[in-house]
């Protein structure tokens, strides 16, 4: 019987001549549970965990709220792309590591012709090279545990969190924010619809959405980026009668003032800029918008049930009841919009709202936290500000200087949705 390489064979060996790992060089203290932990399970999370592991700090803990490994991260869940968006060349969680990297994890299952004749990285291929670099590096992830607040201490932080036990609070030196749009600010729904209609007629495409009960139904689509188009994708795909999407823009942005950044010198050093530089660069690409990949435009123009409607923000909404007709069947009610044509359920892909302490566990640290864009006009500084290394300072009241830093992200750029 013929014996089929292991895929893992240079992985492995990899793993080996990078030799053990180094010991852990943090003093313990009494009373502090972790030295980081991580909130979020994902794949910046995993990749944080394996590079802390190698830098000699052993007492990382690192949870998710999510139910399993399956429901971690977007990939498997919000994310509704064919194939990622960024450039299958992009580096990853493998932290300069060719073997630990995707190139290396596909070849190794489907060859290197395979891996030439790929444009760009399935989604599902990513989502299945993330939970295999999990397993490999065995990195453990405790699910269902929430974050509900962080209170900080004498020199460490106080974590109250929610797990199938009951609340309960556990202490850390540092903590790592790796929980993509919670821990961004969480999302944005205009308040259009949040102001004027039940939770139960609109979504976000953060959310986790039943398509297949818009089967037959109308469905209106609020944005025009990545996300938009391919929430109205999916909503075609599973046979609603019509795809309404709308953009307040007169035309599709089609300038991608972002891609410039996807240079690694450039994310590397991007926290030494300037404030004003940084402002400046936010600043032209809100004006220029974010432009949808042409994939996703593709993927709904080709159904003649799918509307764009340019120069069209929604202003407002409210319910509206139909009565029976005469002799005919009851008609589902329906919400009045700025247009007439266009029945639940309302689908919002109007990104993330920056504002990071509105999200429970730092809602009452606000103001102690430095924002991108503090003093600068014409738009208000919500975004937590980015240090090396994506830190986001946490001052102490009546000092300039913070003591304790949070993690939002890793400053190298790798793949995102």
């Amino acid at each position: 019987m013929t014996k089929l390489p292991d895929p893992d064979a240079d992985a492995a060996a990899a793993l080996r001549l990078l030799g053990p790992d180094p010991a852990n060089w943090v003093p313990p203290r009494p009373g502090i549970d972790h030295d980081v932990a991580i909130i979020g399970g994902g794949q910046s999370g995993c990749a944080f965990a394996f590079a802390l592991r190698r830098a000699g700090i052993a007492r990382v803990s690192v949870i998710d709220m999510a139910e399993d490994a399956t429901q971690a991260g977007i990939w498997l869940t919000s994310a509704r792309m064919h194939v990622l968006r960024t450039p299958k060349t992009l580096p990853g969680p493998e932290l300069g590591i060719p073997a630990f990297g995707f190139q290396a994890w596909y070849e190794a299952r489907h060859g290197s012709d395979a891996y030439a004749a790929m444009a760009r990285i399935p989604r599902p291929a990513w989502a299945e090279y993330l939970a295999w670099y999990r397993r490999f590096l065995a990195i453990p992830v405790r699910y269902r545990t929430r974050l509900l607040r962080i209170e900080p201490g004498a020199g460490h932080f106080r974590l109250h969190l929610e797990t199938a036990d009951g609340v309960t609070v556990e202490t850390t030196r540092k903590i790592i924010l790796a929980n993509g749009f919670a821990g961004g600010g969480g999302v944005y729904v205009p308040p259009a619809l949040s102001a004027n209609l039940p939770r139960s007629f609109y979504a976000h495409t953060a959310d986790a959405i039943d398509f297949a009960s818009l089967r037959g139904k109308q469905v209106a689509v609020l944005g025009a980026a990545a996300s938009a188009f391919d929430a109205a994708a999916v909503a075609l795909e599973a046979g609603s009668a019509a795809v309404h999407l709308f953009a307040r823009r007169p035309e599709l942005a089609a300038l991608p003032v972002a891609r410039v950044r996807g240079y690694p010198g450039a994310y590397d050093n991007y926290p030494e800029l300037p404030d004003r530089l940084r402002w400046q660069q936010a600043l032209r690409f809100r004006r220029a918008g974010s432009t949808p990949p042409a994939d996703a435009v593709e993927r709904v123009v080709k159904f003649a049930n799918f509307h764009l409607h340019l120069a069209a923000p929604w202003l407002s909404a409210r319910r509206h009841r139909l009565f029976r007709r005469s002799g005919g069947p009851p008609r589902a009610r329906r919400f009045r919009a700025s247009h007439p044509a266009v029945a639940r359920p309302v689908h919002t892909a109007r990104g993330r709202g920056g504002r990071i302490s509105r999200r429970p566990p730092l809602s009452r640290h606000g103001p102690r936290i430095p924002r991108t864009g503090a003093g600068h006009r014409p738009l208000p500084a919500r975004h937590p500000r980015a240090e090396p290394v994506g830190l986001c300072q946490l001052r102490r009241p009546g000092r300039r200087r913070a003591e304790h830093e949070a993690r939002p992200a890793g400053r190298r750029r790798t793949h995102q949705p």
